[in-house]
């Protein structure tokens, strides 16, 4: 296996894994639909706000590497939804099943030997590939934190999980 064939592989693990903290996955597992658009004392977001800013965000870094002809979205607006309370859990439901298939996209982006990873992107200004999946877990990471904090000040977060 080459060494830009092991970079690859081990971006597209990374935008999942669950080596050094939890998961998006695990932050969202079996989190009550009464507590999804609940907004703790000192905390800014609820549950939902913070699922779809990351499905919204990584959306467009997805969309900004494959898209002919993408469009700038208008940051905060088009970033994050207004209404703390998701509109159902069927859009709960969507909006993460939606994170996880861009998720996907950007792994097979990734894994992908005709993508040059460390090329620009045509959209761009100097953005490369690497760049935008770099930024996609970084981004990820920090607001999964977010959503572990949000959880354990609900009380919702079980007592089992150290991460």
């Amino acid at each position: 296996m080459s060494e830009m064939t092991t970079l690859r592989t081990q971006l597209a693990r990374a935008l999942e894994w669950q080596e050094a903290h939890a998961t998006f996955d695990s932050a969202v597992s079996d989190l009550p639909a009464s507590l999804r658009g609940s907004v703790p004392a000192g905390l800014p977001y609820s549950a939902w706000q913070i699922v779809e800013h990351i499905r919204r965000t990584q959306a467009d870094i997805l969309e900004f590497c494959v898209a002919p002809h993408y469009e700038e979205k208008e940051w905060p607006k088009e970033y994050w939804p207004e209404a703390a309370e998701p509109p159902s859990d069927q859009v709960w439901d969507e909006s993460i099943a939606a994170m996880r298939r861009d998720r996907a996209a950007l792994a097979a982006l990734t894994t992908d030997e005709k993508t040059d990873i460390v090329a620009r992107v045509p959209n761009g200004d100097g953005q490369t590939y690497l760049r935008e999946v770099l930024l996609v877990l970084d981004h990820t990471a920090y607001h999964t934190g977010e959503l572990i904090v949000l959880r354990r000040l609900l009380g919702a977060w079980p007592a089992t999980q150290r991460r």
